[in-house]
């Protein structure tokens, strides 16, 4: 496990010692119903942004929950994977002793492609270019 690397590399930085406790639930955005097994991340987050070493991977349960305790205070990079679900990331400021966060995950949507032969057919070529007025 990880969490020490993620404990020792957010102390340096918040300085505070303060450890927070984070209840994760993950939920389908279209119906609000839970996403079991998907995969929590959390890394920790150093000067000017950038991703630190370390972090470790939580998974939730049957209702979308899963837990960690004794997380430091500072800012912490959350990505959360699922199939059949867009990859969700986002930093959070841990600076509570309790802290719930619902993360809500979409859907893949189509991608439009210049190669995709089927949306030609719905759609009309384009106009020509204007002729260049020539002199004779």
């Amino acid at each position: 496990m990880l969490f020490p690397v993620l404990m020792s590399a957010s102390d340096k930085q918040s300085g505070t010692g303060q450890t927070s406790n984070l209840r994760f639930t993950v939920l389908k955005d279209d119906n609000n119903k839970p996403v079991r097994n998907a995969s929590v991340i959390l890394h920790p987050v150093g000067k000017g942004g950038k991703q630190a070493k370390g972090g470790f991977q939580l998974k939730t349960d049957n209702d979308g929950k899963t837990a960690s305790e004794g997380l430091p205070y500072g800012p912490l990079r959350i990505q959360v994977l699922a199939p059949g679900f867009q990859t969700f990331g986002d930093d959070y400021d841990v600076n509570k002793p309790e802290m719930d966060i619902v993360i809500r995950l979409k859907r893949p949507t189509d991608q439009l492609s210049v190669y995709d032969k089927s949306q030609d057919k719905n759609q009309s070529a384009p106009p020509a270019p204007p002729a260049a007025n020539k002199p004779q």
